[in-house]
């Protein structure tokens, strides 16, 4: 399953530094420079971990245009973990497991062929109802993960034998910054499946519990040629943060250095890519080299799945404080 949607600013950086917490995620869903592991989301090479990555086809939805709820009401991210450390997790009591309303427009059919395929093992009015859950859990991921972690795991209750509804909870879980649980559902889903598409992921989640080695370990126990393009990048960037997390950007910075950073490529992971090697270039003082990548990650990124235009602002010394006062208008 592709991953999952950008979560807070601290998300969104470069998947390699250490995992951060997520104001990403990823909201406005702009990654920034907090503590929180990667996307399949993001770290950055100061070593934060990084928001999931953008969910596509598994088991989300492709097209969910037509199923977006109205967004104009901002969730509330108070309850967002913050700065590192995984959150603090409590047994989830019936109350607490009690699924919001799902939206009207949001029918189910929005879901990928595959996640179709694979819902078709369940009776047909169950199957729909976890359709609606995995396009929910899609759809609130990058804007609020709490809320798109509640539908996931209504879908696992009600179809926790189905490998995409883990992997949907799994997601959710990585984004909302509940990195033990992410990484719990991601091995469960490693079993069931054989596949390894959710390694930077898994390895991810290990920096964001503090355990860098483990990461390096976990990526290197599988051949980088046995993985999709998309999931060796994130590897890389994943394991480039985790050298950072352990004190080595020069190492991170081999990681990175590889021919699709020069590429003129379209993929959604190049910005991520650009990004990490712009943090890791920051993170060894060589700034203007570091400012000109971060306009390069800027200049691809179409989905806004970094925050490399505000970190160019930041070393071009513009500074935001404050409430926008309006055109015209004075401070008292």
């Amino acid at each position: 399953m592709a991953p999952p949607d950008k979560p807070a600013r601290s998300s969104r950086s470069q998947g390699g530094s250490k995992p951060r917490s997520s104001g990403k995620p990823t909201g406005s869903g702009k990654s920034t420079r907090s503590d929180k592991p990667r996307g399949t989301g993001k770290s950055d090479a100061s070593g934060k971990p990084r928001a999931p990555r953008k969910p596509a086809g598994k088991a989300f939805g492709k097209d969910q245009r037509s199923a977006k709820p109205d967004r104009s009401a901002k969730p509330d991210r108070s309850r967002t973990p913050r700065e590192g450390a995984p959150r603090e997790t409590s047994p989830r009591d019936a109350s607490a497991s009690r699924v919001p309303h799902i939206p009207d427009e949001i029918t189910g059919k929005e879901i990928d062929r595959r996640v179709a395929a694979e819902l078709r093992t369940l009776p047909e009015g169950l199957a729909e109802q976890v359709a609606r859950l995995l396009v929910a859990t899609s759809i609130y991921l990058a804007e609020d993960p709490e809320l798109a972690l509640q539908f996931a795991n209504e879908a696992k209750r009600k179809a926790g034998r189905v490998s995409v509804v883990r992997e949907a909870a799994g997601r959710a879980a990585y984004a909302a910054g509940d990195f033990a649980e992410a990484l719990s559902e991601l091995r469960a889903v490693r079993r069931m499946t054989g596949s390894d598409e959710d390694l930077a992921i898994m390895a991810d989640c290990e920096r964001g519990l503090g355990r860098p080695r483990k990461a390096l370990e976990l990526l290197a126990s599988v051949p980088e040629k046995s993985l999709s393009e998309e999931t060796a990048i994130e590897c890389r960037i994943v394991g480039a943060g985790a050298r950072c997390d352990l004190g080595q950007p020069e190492a991170a910075l081999l990681l990175l250095q590889i021919p699709a950073l020069t590429q003129r490529r379209t993929e959604p992971w190049l910005a991520r890519l650009r990004y990490a090697y712009a943090d890791t270039l920051l993170a060894l003082g060589r700034v203007q080299e570091a400012r000109t990548w971060f306009e390069r990650a800027a200049a691809v990124d179409e989905d806004d799945s970094t925050d490399a235009g505000d970190r160019l602002a930041e070393l071009d010394g513009v500074t935001f404080e404050g409430d926008w006062l309006g055109a015209g208008e004075d401070e008292d």
